[in-house]
């Protein structure tokens, strides 16, 4: 099949990236958002997101005249869903548990229906935001065939879900295997067929349903092992051990890999993925429901760290160092480092973050200061909640001229005991139970 123009709905983390690499490989591409100040942000050349390599990307997108940023998306050869796929709280009490999730599917019900007065005989539409199962077949298909076209009799529709890792989306864009799932034969290829035109990896193809769990099969795999490396290290603060040690002995073993401990798992992926599991088979999906409980919890954790360091929270000035979900990117979305913040203000504290990514992060609730002096300045606690290598590259003594605190709350082990303490910081490490803490 061939393709000369093509439009994608949703320029976030990955619709953006994804619609200028189309671009700089000679394709026309439509990119469309329906935030105004995202539009007018990249058609002013500049972006509303942060990913290493991407501003070059798209300034290049742009200048090459292949890519245009509009609010309404246009006909077009093929039509890519980037849109998000958030939870929501169960506030009508279907469930028992107060905290389940339910998948918020209203941006790719407005994406699918904007795309219904544009769609022709022998268009591609693909599906590419986190969905539960049988999403493509249960809510596109109704939708799309509202145009009075038939799914496979008359064009082609498939899901292929993103599988990049936030800080190297561009690499992995083109390089990782990428999963086609269409509602027929002739889907699946079609959607080969565009996304031959810059990935290098391997092209699997198979069936909508099985590429939608792959996708929540990938996160939940790793949210699963997260959680017990949470448990593990609560269990070691329990026993009196330093389970970052025992994790590095442990994974001396040739079949064992135990992941990183920390203040909670966020993102748009790993800490929302396996809700949709839950939502559509609770009967089955227990230990991903148990994980999820654990995971969420983990912030409650810290929060009884950061107490046993000073006892009660109310009057403190705390630090909050890290507001990313994972080191070293800017993406905020689902931090738990944003909850933390919350309960140690709803206990009386006072806290101002610093996010080195994100130096103007604007998030509800939360003072955001634009440099490490500024957080640092007043405190008593700092409270170190994401691991950015800039961070472990701090030097203690020069942060000990900064601040008049002297206790440190670790939750990602990204300092160092002896040149902490040596410092005249007294220092508390989340999975640390030994005595000399």
């Amino acid at each position: 099949m061939n393709f000369t123009k093509i439009c994608v709905l949703g320029l976030g983390y990955i619709g953006l990236p994804t619609a200028s690499t189309f671009a700089t490989h000679g394709l026309h591409v439509v990119g469309v958002d329906i935030n105004p100040n995202v539009v007018s942000t990249l058609q002013n050349g500049e972006l509303h997101i942060y990913e290493p390599g991407l501003r070059t990307l798209v300034q290049a997108a742009l200048k090459s005249g292949n890519l245009e940023i509009c609010t309404q998306p246009e006909p077009a050869d093929a039509f890519i869903i980037a849109v998000p796929t958030p939870f929501f709280s169960d506030r009508d009490g279907i469930h028992d548990d107060e905290a389940y999730r339910l998948a918020d599917m209203r941006a790719v019900t407005s994406a699918t229906e904007a795309i219904v007065p544009h769609l022709r005989k022998g268009s591609l539409v693909i599906l590419e935001s986190t969905s539960p199962p049988r999403t493509t077949v249960d809510l596109l298909i109704p939708i799309l065939e509202k145009s009075g076209l038939k799914a496979g009799a008359d064009f082609h529709l498939c899901y292929s879900p993103e599988r990049v890792l936030p800080g190297q989306i561009l690499r992995e864009l083109i390089e990782n295997a990428r999963v086609i799932g269409g509602i027929d034969r002739p889907s699946s290829e079609a959607g080969r067929d565009l996304y031959a035109i810059f990935v290098r990896g391997e092209i699997v193809i198979t069936d909508a349903t099985t590429a939608e769990m792959v996708k929540l099969m990938e996160n939940t795999y790793r949210d699963v092992n997260i959680a017990i490396a949470n448990e593990f290290a609560r269990l070691a603060d329990r026993f009196g051990v330093d389970v970052w040690e025992a994790i590095g002995i442990a994974n001396r073993h040739p079949r064992v890999k135990i992941l990183r401990p920390g203040p909670g798992v966020g993102g748009h992926c790993i800490s929302v993925d396996p809700w949709f599991f839950v939502e559509a088979a609770p009967d089955l999906a227990r230990l991903i429901h148990t994980a999820r409980q654990v995971n969420d919890a983990q912030p409650h954790f810290v929060i009884s760290l950061v107490e046993r360091a000073v006892g009660a929270l109310a009057g403190h000035h705390v630090a909050a160092l890290g507001l990313a979900f994972k080191p070293d990117v800017d993406d905020l979305r689902e931090s738990p480092a944003t909850e933390i913040i919350h309960e140690l203000q709803n206990a009386g504290a006072h806290v101002k973050a610093y996010e080195p990514f994100k130096p103007d992060a604007d998030l509800p609730g939360v003072t955001a200061i634009p440099t490490l002096e500024g957080a640092l300045s007043e405190s008593d606690v700092l409270l170190f909640l994401v691991g950015h290598t800039n961070f472990k590259q701090l030097d203690p003594v020069k942060v000990a001229a900064l601040t008049p605190a002297r206790i440190v709350v670790d939750t990602v082990s990204v300092c160092d005991p002896a040149a902490w303490e040596a410092a005249g910081f007294r220092l508390f490490r989340l999975g640390v139970g030994k005595s000399n803490q």
